[in-house]
């Protein structure tokens, strides 16, 4: 570590040296959420001993040759659902990047970045590393990276480092290697056409020593200490259509996700789009299978992955919508379909009235890989399993038919609404509960009364002979632009528990400080984004909400 500072001195010192007629920056945030918790018997949540925050301060200091940033992180005593991993403080990111020369379009020749860093390769399918608060996530990797771009149309980029697991760094080294080339750079006449077309390649190596995990075990497991991912991609952009295709592969990378097997990982993925004014069109298939990659073999849920498969299904915003969202499953794998059509019926006509309507239909489907068990005393057993590429299996994990409309019917009232059909394998996706199918009707109007004053209203019912029943979810949400808002809801389980999650919420907005104070109960359940998910346990107290950016 202390090396490694050094070094980030000497760039930092170096870049100023350089040009030292440009003016500094300085820029950063402040994000701080509270809980004053309550016990609530009803909702299962516990008063904690102490005051409940997540607080994080971000700074940035920026000039023309490079930048240095810091975050402080303080979770001493962390909200619901980060106790046991987060609990702690201190300052887990910081880096010092620097920049040399520039090609025509103002980007720079070389990057240098030292300390922790964020980066993906491609679609994610082999290095995605990213901070998401909400899930607790933060799987930076402290090292270095350079980014090269020797010519115009081409980048180039070599990264290793350790990753960061809550308050601490995994033992493994994650480095690798990617490249990617924008062929219409080089030739005017894909340009003339208004063609674009990208190729990129990445690679990416994990070296975790091997270890005896069952030391009382008969036999004992050889372990690779090196795994291997590679991926390809190819992007084609012409006029208003769009297609990727894109294939990755790993090697035997025995661990807690498959069952320690051997057998060897892989994603193949293809995405087309279509886009033009009033209509968009959007499909895309996925096929992974036991691709899970993470620095450290025996972890589970969130902690420590390398990569991201994403989900394929629309992450929902609205409440009952999202009540049960899916998480990409790692091993054995998925096939994930999802197509989306946009429509916007012009302004005086019979279907779009007035004001003119959108119209967007998006369906997702989810599915289970087509897999035979391998006998235990085969040559190939360690591999686990065999598939069938083109087959699917027999379950069914998540699948979504929704329609959204949206139409202004005057000048004030603007009005939303939503038909969702959902089937929620909640044993795939929770280990029980089986299949739960929902149907989810919602209606979302918005009323201006001054260009100051709108009033926005929720009313939504989820209807299921599943898990819990049927839910109602009711909101009502004042805005007084340019500083208060005032919101009241209520979530509430009439099928079996009888059970309100009421929230009532004021928040205030002044220049770069916003602060919102609440009271209510939360349910316990899955936050999800993009297909990752972190449980959070029920809550019920005061809550306060500080950010400033400046």
């Amino acid at each position: 570590m202390k090396r490694l500072l050094l070094i980030s001195a000497c760039w930092l010192t170096l870049a100023t040296s350089a040009q030292n007629d440009n003016k500094l920056t300085l820029s950063g945030s402040i994000q701080s959420d509270m809980l004053l918790p309550q016990s609530d018997k009803d909702i299962g949540a516990e008063k904690a001993e102490d005051f409940q925050t997540n607080t994080y301060v971000d700074l940035l200091l920026q000039h023309k040759v490079f930048e240095a940033g810091a975050r402080l992180e303080y979770l001493e005593h962390p909200l619901p659902g980060f106790e046991k991993d987060f609990e702690g403080w201190g300052v887990p990111h910081f880096f010092a990047k620097g920049r040399l020369g520039h090609l025509d379009d103002g980007s720079s020749i070389a990057e240098l970045t030292l300390g922790t860093f964020y980066e993906q390769f491609g679609s994610g399918f082999v290095l995605r590393t990213y901070e998401e608060r909400s899930l607790g996530i933060d799987n930076s990797l402290l090292g270095g990276r350079l980014v090269l771009k020797p010519m115009k149309g081409m980048t180039l980029k070599a990264l290793s480092g350790k990753q960061r697991r809550y308050w601490h760094w995994n033992k493994s080294l994650v480095s690798g290697a990617d490249a990617e080339v924008n062929l219409d750079e080089w030739i005017p006449s894909m340009q003339a056409s208004d063609t674009r077309l990208m190729l990129g390649a990445s690679w990416v190596n994990k070296h975790e020593d091997s270890e005896d995990l069952w030391k009382d075990a008969t036999h004992k497991y050889v372990l690779p200490e090196y795994v291997n991912a590679w991926d390809v991609r190819a992007q084609l952009n012409h006029g208003s259509w769009s297609l990727l295709a894109e294939y990755a592969r790993k090697t035997q990378d025995p661990g807690s996700d498959n069952g320690y097997i051997y057998k060897p990982g892989q994603v193949a993925m293809v995405s087309a789009s279509y886009s033009k004014k009033g209509l968009s069109l959007l499909l895309q298939a996925k096929r992974s299978e036991n691709m899970a990659f993470r620095s450290k073999r025996t972890m589970r849920l969130t902690s420590s992955f390398v990569n991201h498969m994403p989900a394929f299904t629309l992450d929902h915003t609205y409440a009952l919508a999202a009540l049960y969202p899916y998480a990409t499953q790692y091993a054995p794998g998925e096939w994930a379909y999802q197509g989306e059509m946009a429509y916007t019926f012009k302004r005086n006509t019979a279907m779009g009235g007035k004001y003119g309507m959108n119209v967007k239909v998006n369906y997702s489907y989810v599915r289970a890989l087509n897999i035979t068990p391998i006998a235990a005393d085969a040559h190939d057993a360690t591999d686990g399993y065999t598939s069938s590429f083109f087959k699917w299996g027999a379950d069914t994990y998540y699948q979504d038919l929704n329609i959204q409309l949206s139409r202004k019917l005057s000048k004030e009232f603007k009005l939303n609404l939503m038909y969702m059909n959902q089937r929620y394998n909640k044993t795939v996706v929770e280990g029980h509960g089986g299949m739960i199918h929902s149907d989810i009707f919602v209606a979302d109007g918005k009323y201006q009364f001054s260009p100051k004053t709108t009033l926005r209203v929720e009313a939504q019912y989820l209807t299921t002979k599943g898990d819990q029943g049927d839910w109602a979810f009711g909101l009502a949400e004042l805005s007084l632009v340019p500083h208060w808002m005032f919101t009241l809801s209520d979530m509430w389980n009439c099928g079996d528990t009888d059970t309100h999650y009421y929230q009532g919420l004021v928040t205030y907005n002044t220049g770069a400080h916003r602060l919102q104070l609440g009271y209510g109960r939360t349910r316990a359940g899955y936050n999800c984004s993009g297909g990752v998910c972190r449980w959070i346990p029920a809550s019920k107290g005061f809550t306060l909400s500080y950010n400033y950016n400046f």
